[in-house]
């Protein structure tokens, strides 16, 4: 196992501090004018998602945690378990529902998604930053409202609800940011 120390830290790096897999969202290196200089970090538990901030010695040593991201294909869903087919060998593999996130609303069958496991535990999934899909449903815009960024619900292929500008009708295929939720542009 390789070691960083806190001094090493970048974000997005991943490091098992008692037991637990961290991931540093932001870090500050501090020296003060009296006293040591220290790491103030704020870090994500991979497994969990919980985030804590919190202050290290730079010269503070931690194992390096290498987290497995593996491409697998979203194939189907029977009750509270979703299955993903690996790339390479085939397998199906069941994931329950609480880890695939909130990103997942915007998901269809046959979509590439990243499994996130760590010494072979799957913990998480990452979805594609950007999607592109169908409105189902959607209410015409109002002949004559022509207030810019009024929006309206819409419905999407997958079940998921955004709102979108008043411009954009049942059939279109637009793009999404998985990440925020939010309508990006039609789709080209």
């Amino acid at each position: 196992m390789a070691t960083i120390t806190a001094g090493d830290f970048r974000n997005g790096k991943t490091f098992e501090m008692d037991g637990k897999v961290m991931q540093v969202i932001e870090f500050q290196h501090v020296k003060p004018g009296k006293g040591a200089a220290f790491v103030r970090t704020k870090m994500r538990n991979v497994i969990t998602g919980g985030v804590t901030e919190t202050s290290f010695n730079p010269t503070a040593k931690f194992e390096e945690a290498f987290v497995e991201r593996k491409d697998m294909e979203y194939s189907y869903n029977d009750g509270d378990l979703y299955y993903f087919m690996d790339q390479e060998t085939y397998d199906m593999v069941p994931l329950n529902r609480e880890l695939l996130g909130d990103g997942f609303r915007f998901v269809k069958e046959n979509t590439i998604c990243k499994v996130l496991s760590y010494k072979g535990n799957i913990f998480g999934l990452e979805v594609p930053n950007f999607v592109d899909l169908v409105v189902t449903k959607s209410d015409p815009g109002a002949k004559g409202d022509t207030a810019t960024n009024v929006t309206k619900p819409a419905t999407l292929e997958t079940g998921a609800e955004i709102k979108v500008p008043l411009f954009i009708n049942e059939g279109d295929k637009i793009q999404i940011d998985t990440r925020t939720g939010e309508y990006i542009g039609r789709s080209k």
